[in-house]
């Protein structure tokens, strides 16, 4: 028996305390660590991308969203014109949906300065792109401010475009959302027709087609013309989806929909439509195996880059796309049941994959630390159970995939072995990660374990909630044991998945770097910190 563990000099301070001399630039998270403070504009960037509609393990939604606003709030305040660059970044295929965005767009237009008004105005058609948007905006500005001049200016704008056809398309599709109908918006903003196709347009909305007209009124209002034409005859379902190439939304409510229906809905089906109907397509029977035309043309469509980023695919849309169909229908909001066919897996497979921004190998030897502690377990999308710890992982690997010296341990309160290779599919992956999901947070354990077996990496990557509170010491106090152990110049990025304000980087290393949400082009980032362009 001896006391040297209590005569020992400490290498470091509980993570439950703050760090000497730091105190102002910490901050106390809800599991009861003390971390970095990653200010306004981060804790916003991280709302905007991951959104704060869904209870994480340490807090519920309405605390989350009550963090979200006070945030909005203040940064509007602070500088609205970089609030809208942010709204719009999130908007473009960077946020898990475009809800986030649209919520903080209301709470700009609720800003008091006449350069938070006018930056709403800029960027209201930018982030308002479909009717589904529209209804959502207006959903929100009727629950939190009303409809006062800047709002009925932009409604009256959106409603108003030059582009009728793109308009008449949004306004089929969409006929009724969360409470509004067309009809209900055009008599809010009192929007009167600038053209006679406008007002032709705006006539079917509110009146409808008691008579059906024996020709198409103009060819902006064609797709409406055979959407009435099918609600007369319903039984001619097939000329009408493929004369007048309707979605899904257009033909199923007014006509008889089979199999021959659904293979001509397929043929021009957009790949957000074709990402969520894979199950009912194979349950049909218009996606199988000795398909061959069928599977080509998803191939085609889902395994492109271009039809990937102009469609806004996010990878957590793929993601959940992938877990959804390989659970054969008991995931996810369908009732239908099915066989996975084997390809379309490997085509979503590839597809997540190609979802990313990566690049050429750098060479460098990358650690990534996937954090597999029991607070990661929480849920990011709901209807298929999609957790934290499931996106990291997915993060971690296609990040993996792009190089060729790496390694992929999880950790808790120790650094495990996870077994996941790049030659692991993502589904595999995901297994092997969350069978792992239990124990405390201690991110310093993976630097204590690189010094130990005398890891020497290029670069460190955290895939966290940043919730560490369990070490006897802080990650950027373990960083510096082994910069002066091991490497000196290894560079860390912590990515934070949760919409928390904390950060474990130490905001006076020059060497790390926080980032935060799913943003898709995080990976290329990574290569970027590699290879010293940032």
């Amino acid at each position: 028996m001896n006391y040297n563990f209590f005569t020992k000099k400490k290498s470091g301070t509980p993570q439950n305390q703050t760090i000497p001399g730091r105190e102002a630039e910490m901050i106390k998270g809800r599991s009861g660590g003390y971390t970095f403070d990653a200010g306004i504009w981060g804790m916003l960037r991280r709302c905007l991308l991951i959104g704060t509609a869904t209870s994480t393990y340490y807090a519920g939604k309405k605390e989350l969203t009550d963090d979200f606003a006070n945030v909005l709030v203040s940064a509007i305040a602070s500088d609205p014109t970089r609030v809208a660059k942010e709204i719009v970044y999130a908007s473009d295929g960077r946020s898990i949906n475009n809800s986030a965005p649209i919520l903080a767009l209301v709470l700009l237009s609720m800003g008091e300065s006449k350069e938070a008004k006018q930056a709403f105005q800029e960027i209201f058609s930018t982030v308002i792109r479909t009717g589904s948007h529209f209804y959502e905006w207006l959903s929100y500005t009727k629950s939190m401010r009303g409809f006062g001049k800047v709002v009925r200016e932009s409604g009256k704008t959106w409603l108003s475009r030059e582009d009728v056809k793109g308009l008449a398309y949004q306004l089929l599709k969409y006929q009724q959302r969360q409470g509004f109908t067309h009809r209900d918006a055009l008599r809010l903003f009192h929007v009167k027709p600038p053209t006679e196709e406008h007002r032709q347009l705006f006539e079917w909305v509110v009146k409808g087609w008691e008579e059906l007209p024996k020709e198409i009124p103009n060819p902006a209002l064609a797709q409406i013309w055979w959407y009435e034409w099918l609600k007369r005859n319903p039984e001619q379902t097939h000329q009408a989806i493929s004369q007048g190439h309707l979605t899904h939304e257009m033909a199923a409510p007014v006509g008889k929909m089979d199999k021959a229906a659904w293979q001509l809905l397929f043929e021009e089906m957009p790949i957000g439509a074709m990402l969520r109907n894979l199950g009912s397509l194979t349950q049909l029977d218009v996606l199988r195996t000795d398909g061959k035309a069928n599977l080509k043309r998803l191939e085609a469509t889902l395994n492109s880059k271009e039809h990937l980023r102009k469609g806004r695919i996010h990878p957590i849309d793929v993601l959940k796309a992938l877990k959804t169909y390989n659970s054969g229908g008991k995931l996810g909001r369908s009732q239908k049941t099915w066989q996975p066919v084997p390809r379309i897996v490997d085509i979503l497979e590839k597809a997540l994959e190609m979802s990313f921004e990566v690049v050429e190998p750098t060479g460098k030897v990358f650690m990534h630390a996937v954090d597999v502690s029991g607070s990661m377990s929480g849920v990011v999308v709901d209807s298929v159970g999609l957790s934290c710890c499931e996106i990291a992982t997915a993060m971690a690997l296609v990040t993996a995939k792009a190089e060729k010296n790496y390694e992929i341990r999880g950790f808790a309160t120790d650094f495990r072995y996870l077994g996941i290779t790049a030659k692991d599919t993502f589904s595999s992956a995901l297994k092997k990660s969350s069978n792992q999901n239990f124990g405390g947070t201690d991110a310093s354990v993976a630097y204590d374990w690189m010094i130990k077996n005398k890891f020497k990496a290029d670069v460190i990557c955290f895939w966290t909630d940043s919730e560490s509170w369990a070490g006897n010491k802080h990650p950027s106090q373990a960083l510096a044991q082994y910069r002066k152990k091991i490497n000196p110049d290894i560079k860390a990025v912590y990515v934070t998945l949760a919409p928390y304000q904390l950060t474990l980087v130490d905001p006076t290393d020059p060497l790390s770097w926080d980032m935060g949400g799913f943003d898709p082009g995080i990976p290329r980032i990574i290569q970027m910190v590699a290879n010293g362009e940032l």
